[in-house]
């Protein structure tokens, strides 16, 4: 209760409250959130359930529409599927790559920012040179090149069990320099300061000064690329599974399906592909545009008053 308190009649709180447009996103983010997480109770049909699936069910519009039905809102997909059951389910695992991701590059990038900014010299030098190395790629490019590494390795069977896990690893893998970087810049600017030489002085490990004392005064600035990083990697697993690397048709996500559907756009099954893609720019706009109002309130720069 004392936290919550706190956290009230905290600036950031307070900000939150008059931003109407924090207020709007975050308000359509939790909806979307509530959709995704519980697809298993909300979702009007399974997608997964192929005993509740008929082909004859195929590419039916959405329910407005002439042709269309009224069990299946947004209209069914090439397999049969009702698509709005299926882009519930797609978001879910979307979202579930895109947090599992930055997870992953937080915790690498954190712990190679904070050696990388404590240590400085040689240890500096080459962690830095090891981030240049890794930017110098595109996402993108890592993603598909270790996605297809594994499909050849293991087959596309082996695949579609692991592909969730695997793109949370490549897509997090890819990433990573982005908050090593931000976090050595904020140890630089933190190490010199007096209370840590003062744990210094009394004899502290250098590991406890780090993770005890200095990260937690460079949290701010991690926050604000995580928002950012969540939308990016929503985007490269869409991306990924648009160009058939990511996840697979059987197992929907929000790029899976506008993959699936974009062959037939231009024949008439346009909802197969909109529908998805509006959901997926929601998703991505909301994110960021939380992300920009953290950045604003936590940087006090850029604070006008």
């Amino acid at each position: 209760m004392i936290h919550w308190q706190r956290f009230k009649e905290s600036y950031l709180f307070y900000s939150f409250r008059k931003d109407r447009v924090a207020l709007t996103s975050f308000g359509i983010f939790v909806i979307l959130m509530i959709m995704a997480f519980s697809a298993p109770w909300l979702a009007p049909h399974n997608p997964y359930d192929t005993t509740t699936i008929d082909i004859m069910d195929s590419n039916l519009p959405p329910a407005w529409m002439e042709e269309g039905e009224a069990r299946f809102l947004m209209g069914t997909d090439i397999q049969g599927r009702d698509l709005l059951s299926t882009m519930m389910y797609g978001m879910r695992v979307s979202l579930l790559i895109g947090i599992g991701a930055v997870l992953l590059q937080a915790v690498l990038g954190i712990f190679i920012g904070l050696v990388s900014g404590y240590a400085g010299g040689k240890v500096d030098a080459f962690l830095m040179r090891l981030a240049d190395v890794q930017l110098s790629f595109s996402t993108l490019m890592v993603a598909i090149f270790i996605s297809a590494i594994f499909q050849a390795a293991f087959g596309v069977g082996r695949y579609e069990q692991l592909a969730v896990p695997i793109l949370i690893l490549v897509i997090g893998l890819a990433e990573w320099p982005q908050y090593a970087r931000t976090v050595r810049a904020s140890v630089l600017g933190e190490k010199g300061k007096e209370y840590v030489e003062a744990a210094r002085v009394i004899g502290l490990p250098s590991g406890r000064i780090m993770f005890r004392h200095i990260l937690p005064n460079t949290l701010s600035p991690v926050l604000v690329i995580s928002t950012v990083q969540v939308a990016n990697a929503v985007m490269s697993e869409a991306a990924l599974s648009f160009l058939g690397l990511g996840m697979p048709v059987t197992r929907p996500s929000l790029g899976s399906l506008i993959n699936s559907g974009f062959e037939y756009i231009f024949s008439g099954s346009w909802w197969i592909t909109l529908f998805p893609g509006m959901l997926l720019v929601l998703v991505v706009l909301v994110i960021n545009l939380l992300g920009d109002w953290l950045r604003d309130v936590l940087n006090p720069k850029l604070y006008k008053g």
